[in-house]
């Protein structure tokens, strides 16, 4: 919105005509003519009179529709309640199932601040329902809701302040408080935080475009966020043997006499190609046949296009817990190449000899042919760190997660000397990310690098 304080007025001026008579209300606004026409005096006199008073109060006007910005932010006046769910609204169509998830928890976390009572208000639980399960949800919002629901739901759209109200840095500050803490008022987690905070920002963004705020002051708020730990544990990341270990640990849960109504031995392959490809779990689980360019033995190479992120059947358009869509932060159908070293081309191979495909192509899938439920890669992968670990190995944070596999799969890249460029392109993220996130194995080969250099100018030396 751009704004100035050059405003001059003229007087009311009568224009008859025959068959009516109207006022006209004048005024200049950074040079730029503005006129308003009235049916009375009266009428155009307590308009003039509005604009002239705002004007003696030192309140900027709007250069585009001439008016005080009170007066256009009374016009587009529009309640917190009413706004959080036109931004959710705005956002459904384009966005992730997760990030529509996360869209609803973030703005769900900040509803209760800007009540405008506590008179006759739900319990904090039912509110939390309502707001994630329906108000913030586009595809539930029209479906049958509990009484419960239906009363909080009401409560809410007369009950909460106006959203221009966030333009106070002090209620923004406010905001932010609410974001960093959980649902128990314990500190939420760096990352989470730091997601949160994006939404807010977008969303104020959006009040400004739709003149329900002037400006989004979220900027000027003097707060610190508590410090997100981007580089990987290195006590996470497992060694080849362990990780041979951990993988056999895995094939060994089968049921006696009934090995192919198993889920462990089925998932061998799973982990694996998380160890020696880099894929991320939802990568791994839309892994299909086709994707793999695979020789009998020796290298190959894997063909990434498509992703499958849990996030709840609510959130996603299909109805099932997995959103099936393009690779994180690319283009639809865009493909990335992966290398498959001969270990893992043998495991996969052995897959799919024994336990073939999905109807669809997939590789991996649960016991009745659907998608792998993240319950039951829990569970297999905390099995198999149970056999395959020692005492103090399984006590500690070594490979606590699945995803830990893909650390050890980078960091096994970058201390061959594999360049980062190339790392980062085969992980799917940037060389900035990886930096980030591998720095200190990076630092770590710090001494094969100079030994290198030592090496390389000693030969120069010598001719």
């Amino acid at each position: 919105m751009s704004t100035t304080f050059d405003v001059k007025f003229w007087k009311i001026e009568k224009r008859e005509r025959a068959t009516k008579t109207n006022y006209r209300v004048a005024w200049l606004v950074n040079g730029r003519k503005f006129t308003e026409l009235f049916v009375t005096e009266p009428l155009a006199d307590s308009f003039r009179s509005d604009l002239v008073a705002a004007a003696r109060r030192g309140e900027a006007f709007d250069c585009d529709q001439g008016l005080p910005v009170s007066m256009i932010r009374a016009e587009n006046a529009m309640s917190w309640f009413a706004f959080a769910v036109k931004y959710i609204d705005m956002k459904w169509p384009r966005a992730a199932a997760k990030s529509r998830a996360g869209n609803a928890d973030a703005l769900a976390t900040i509803t209760p601040m800007m009540f405008s009572t506590d008179r006759g208000n739900p319990d904090a639980r039912i509110l939390r329902r309502a707001l994630t399960g329906w108000a913030f949800n586009t595809k539930n919002r029209d479906a049958v809701q509990p009484l419960e629901i239906e009363r909080a739901l009401k409560w809410m759209a007369s009950n909460t302040l106006p959203v221009a109200r966030l333009e106070d840095v002090a209620m923004l500050r406010q905001a932010l408080d609410m974001l960093s803490k959980k649902l128990d008022g314990k500190q939420a987690a760096a990352k989470t935080v730091t997601r949160k905070r994006a939404v807010l920002y977008n969303a104020l963004d959006y009040a400004v475009e739709l003149k329900a705020l002037s400006a989004n002051n979220l900027h000027e708020v003097k707060w610190t966020a508590p410090k997100t730990v981007r580089a990987i544990d290195k006590r996470v990341v497992i060694n080849k043997s362990q990780a041979k270990r951990l993988l056999n640990g895995v094939a060994a849960q089968w049921v006696e006499d009934q090995p192919r109504r198993s889920s462990g031995p089925r998932l061998k392959a799973f982990f694996a190609v998380m160890y020696y490809a880099a894929l991320r779990p939802e990568e791994a689980a839309m892994l299909s046949k086709p994707d793999l360019q695979l020789p009998e033995q020796g290298w190959g190479e894997l063909l990434l296009s498509r992703t499958a992120p849990t996030a709840g059947a609510s959130w996603t358009d299909s109805g099932e817990r997995r959103d099936r869509r393009q690779l994180k932060q690319r283009a639809e159908k865009e493909v990335r190449l992966v290398p498959s070293p001969p270990q893992l081309t043998q495991i996969l191979h052995e897959h799919l000899k024994e336990f073939g495909t999905a109807a669809d192509g997939r590789l991996f899938r649960n016991l009745t042919g659907g998608d792998l439920a993240e319950s039951t890669i829990a569970r297999v992968w905390g099995k198999a760190r149970r056999i395959a670990l020692t005492e103090e190995e399984y006590a500690s944070a070594l490979a606590r997660r699945p995803y830990d596999l893909r650390h050890a799969c980078v960091s096994t890249w970058l201390a061959a000397g594999v360049p980062s460029t190339q790392c980062a392109e085969w992980a799917g993220h940037s060389v900035g990310v990886l930096h980030q996130i591998y720095a200190k194995v990076i630092a770590g080969l710090e001494d094969a690098a100079h030994e290198r250099i030592e090496k390389a100018l000693s030969d120069d030396e010598d001719e």
